[in-house]
Parts: structure tokens; sequence; C-alpha cells
């Protein structure tokens, strides 16, 4: 029988050191490219190094554990990119004082699980790759899922600021982080401390009179924005909300947006035929949103079925939103047609 306050809380544990060895390579982000000859390899160091922090935290808390993640140590074990492992290692002893070559590739590879199993955490281990080389927003998720549906959630924003009026473009010294078990509730926090005091927050459903505030992407590949901008324009011209200020960033951290009441739907819009969501980019949103009052399904209104191995194969696209916005949003999907020719 699963603890799912222990797990939680090992997952917040977990994702608050992977969170500070983010920090402490966006903090060196030219040293390590200096070191690695190319300017994508910060990101690469991060999320090998989070992906083994996360492994070690979660086994010193509860044991063993089933873990389906992103990466593999394939890379890392070729002779060639023995700079890269030298990196990730480095990172990795910010949190993991004794880390060596062989426990960071052996804690890695505790990400090489099976989705056949009724029970196993899923791990992005940094969701926003643009967003980290940016310095702006990115996230660390992690999911726990039993019999295809995600239970606890827990959400590493290390830039995104606790305090609302803070920008999405600048950097927080803190972040925040949220966690949620299904029938419970979420809980913000710091990120950088797996320990700090936690309030529990509650999304209220939108009022009409106000202006509906859609997360919008910096990078525009993510979602087929002129569908969005279709949907918004359907809705006003239909009497049923005016439309605000789009709250732009990058990764999974909008579901932590429109959970705390920052905006006021997150739309993942398919962008081609046969794309597929992976179960790792929605797993710990879905649960945090969901728990916070929102309602999370695809473009046609049926729930995401993480059931069927690494990716969300039985939905197309995402629908993040409070009830009344969920609602209108499905609607004008609907009589827009959108997502009917990517079936």
């Amino acid at each position: 029988m699963i603890d799912h306050a222990q797990y939680a809380q090992a997952g917040r544990q977990a994702v608050a050191a992977a969170s500070i060895v983010c920090q402490a390579v966006q903090d060196n982000l030219d040293a390590v490219r200096s070191i690695t000859k190319d300017d994508k390899s910060p990101v690469t160091v991060a999320d090998y190094a989070a992906q083994a922090v996360v492994a070690m935290v979660l086994k010193q808390h509860i044991g063993e554990f089933v873990m389906v993640a992103e990466e593999s140590s394939t890379f890392l074990r070729d002779e060639d990119n023995a700079v890269i492992l030298d990196a990730v290692v480095a990172a990795a002893k910010e949190v993991w004082d004794d880390a060596t070559p062989d426990l960071v590739l052996e804690a890695i590879d505790m990400g090489a699980g099976d989705t056949s199993h009724r029970k196993f955490w899923t791990l992005d281990p940094i969701d926003g790759t643009k967003g980290f080389l940016r310095d702006q927003q990115y996230a660390v998720a992690l999911g726990f899922i039993e019999d295809g549906t995600p239970t606890i959630g827990v959400m590493g924003c290390p830039n995104l600021a606790i305090d609302m009026s803070m920008p999405f473009d600048e950097r927080d010294e803190h972040g925040s982080l949220y966690y949620a078990i299904k029938g419970e509730g979420v809980w913000e926090s710091r990120c950088d401390d797996g320990e700090a005091e936690s309030i529990r927050i509650t999304r209220l459903d939108h009022d009409e009179s106000e202006p509906i505030s859609v997360c919008g992407s910096v990078e525009k590949a993510h979602s087929n924005v002129s569908d969005t901008d279709r949907i918004l324009e359907w809705i006003e011209g239909n009497g049923l909300g005016k439309v605000g200020e789009p709250a732009r960033l990058d990764s999974q951290c909008k579901y932590a947006v429109v959970a705390r009441g920052q905006a006021d739907a997150y739309l993942r819009l398919p962008t081609r035929k046969g794309y597929v969501e992976r179960i790792w980019d929605h797993a710990a949103g879905c649960c945090i949103a969901c728990e916070s009052g929102a309602f999370v399904t695809d473009i046609f209104g049926h729930n995401l079925d993480f059931s069927h191995g690494r990716g969300l194969e039985k939905n197309k696209g995402i629908v993040c939103a409070p009830p009344r916005v969920h609602g209108v949003l499905l609607r004008a999907i609907k009589e827009l047609g959108i997502g009917q020719d990517t079936e």
C-alpha cells in the first residue's frame, strides 16, 4: 500500500535538490559552454544531473521504485563525451557530495523503467530547454502514476517567483515548488528548500466579468498559435468573454500559473497530424492543476489517459482551465473544428 504523503514528501525533496543543481548550472552557463564547446551543453548537463539527483533522493527516501524518465546514460557512456560526464558529476555534487561517474550513470539509468507497471514515477528533468538557456522559465517535473492516472505531482519552477507581481522574464532568487496528492489538494513552497513552509492553494472559478488570460508560449512551435487566436476571437465574437493579456512563458510552469490563478488557461493545440504528447510533459502539471480546482482534458474533453506507454496515445492536445473557461474553450474548439484533421 502506497503512503502517498511519504511519496509526495520524497518527491518534494528530490525535485528541490534537482532544482538547486539546475540553478547552479544556470549560474555558470558561460563556464559550462567554454568547457564543452557547445552552446546547448548547459541544458544537457543540467538534464542528466537533475535526473540522477531525483533518482538518488527517491531511493534514499522510499527504497526501490520504477521511474520512466526522458534521459538515458548512453550518451554519457561514450568516451567522446567524457567532458560532459565530468560536468554532470560536478553539477550533481552541489547536493550529492559523494557523487562519482559510476554512481551518477547508475542513477540516471534508474529512469529506464517500464510503463507496463501499474505504479511508477515519470520525470522530465528539465521541461523548457530554451527557457533554461535564456535564463527564464523551465520546470523540473515529477509525477507518480497509478493505473493510468497521476496521483502525485511535484513541480519545481526554479525561476518562477511566488510573488505573482514579478514578471516571467526575470529570474527569482528562490523559485517556487508545487506538490499535489490526488483528492487532497496542492501546496506551494520555495523551490530551493525541500523543508520550506508550504501553503495550500486553491484555484477559484473564473469571474465572467474579468478578461480571460491564456498562457502563451515564448516558443511558438509548442502550440498552434493561429488556432489559439481563432479560439479567442470566437469567444469574444460570441459574447462569451473578453480576452486579456497573455501570460507568456514556456514549460510546464504554465500548469502552476493556472493553478495559482495567475492565468485562466493553458492550451496545447495539435501542431501536426500524428503528434503524441509525452507522459512526463504533463503528469505532474495535470495533477497540480486538477487539485487546485482546474479541469485538464484533451481538446475533445477526454481525461488524459496515462496508461498507454510513454505517450498520451489516446489524447489530442491539452486544455487546462477553471470550469467556466474550460467549457467555453471546448465549445470554441468544437465549433471551429480544431483538431479534426489531426485524428
